[in-house]
């Protein structure tokens, strides 16, 4: 197997199965990962990096397919990553993303990489933000992240995206699936996806009304940007290059306000908090023990203590 210094160089020269090797080492968290993103990062920061979400059934994946192709006809290179669900018994995940955006396959342009939750919290896998840092050093211009839209902890997204886009669609059985999920305040843009069904409009008008609400409170488009509410037919690409006009507009909004700046370090923040969190658990897991970790909770089950005092007990050593 090549080393890892070389899988980078080839993979910033355009190697695309080197990149799929670095893809699949940063997924899997093997050993080298850390040398790895390390020799990468100075690559990075260049993307636009899109994040893509809302409830199921929404047509995440059909537009996520219509943005790129339409990101290509103007000769723009696009890296996808798609976050599927996975078993929470075996780990596997449907990955059908691939299988549904085969209008891409082959376009040297373009690279798809289908990722499973593994269980995280907000749909979103582990090693997402590592791969889209991956993506961006091997220079695609544009990175979309599309997620679960599994509930309320979707909104961790907008904690790995310069632009958050929701997705709505009329008839799901609710006016607007997007009030439940959470999604309403982190939402750079919105779009209504099929909207040739009855009640498109209604969703759309609805959607405003929120938006509105939430702008005179000061809880969404800060700085002077009011989320776009657009409707759309993803299946024929109807009202995709109005979408893409957003996201390019919202980016220069970014860039104007400072507020570019501001999202990078919000990013780098909340990444760096995670990675400590999971390295300090790691240690502490490690120091403890596995039989003494055991021991706690079974005394945990038998109801001898609460959860908080054995934490507590843990931490104190």
């Amino acid at each position: 197997m090549e080393t890892t210094s070389l899988m980078v160089t080839k993979a910033l020269a355009g190697n695309r199965y080197a990149l799929a090797q670095l893809l699949s080492l940063v997924e899997d968290n093997g050993a080298e990962v850390r040398t790895v993103l390390a020799d990468l990062y100075p690559h990075t920061g260049r993307a636009h990096i899109v994040g893509v979400t809302g409830a199921p059934g929404t047509g995440k994946s059909t537009l996520v397919n219509e943005l790129a192709k339409s990101l290509r006809a103007q000769d723009i290179t696009v890296g996808i990553v798609a976050v599927d669900p996975s078993s929470p018994f075996t780990g596997g995940a449907l990955l059908g993303d691939r299988v549904r955006m085969r209008d891409l396959a082959g376009d040297p342009g373009v690279f798809i990489r289908s990722m499973a939750t593994r269980g995280s919290l907000g749909g979103l896998a582990r090693a997402t933000s590592d791969a889209v840092k991956v993506l961006d050093a091997a220079g695609f211009a544009v990175v979309l992240v599309e997620t679960v839209g599994a509930g309320q902890s979707e909104v961790e997204i907008a904690r790995t995206a310069h632009t958050t886009v929701v997705i709505e669609a009329p008839g799901l059985g609710d006016e607007v699936q997007a009030l439940k999920a959470g999604l309403m305040e982190i939402a750079d843009i919105l779009v209504v996806n099929k909207a040739d069904r009855p009640g498109a409009a209604n969703t759309a008008r609805a959607l405003e009304m929120v938006i509105d609400r939430n702008v005179s409170r000061g809880e969404t488009g800060g700085n002077g940007w009011h989320p776009p509410i657009l409707q759309t037919i993803a299946l024929d690409g109807t009202g995709v290059p109005e979408a893409l006009e957003a996201i390019a507009a919202h980016r220069e909004h970014l860039h104007a306000s400072g507020l570019w700046a501001e999202r990078e370090r919000e990013r780098v923040e909340t990444e760096l908090l995670n990675v400590l969190q999971h390295e300090l658990l790691d240690r502490l897991l490690a120091r403890v023990g596995e039989a003494h970790k055991t021991a706690w909770v079974d005394r945990i089950a038998a109801r001898e203590v609460d959860v908080y005092s054995a934490a507590r007990a843990i931490l104190d050593g």
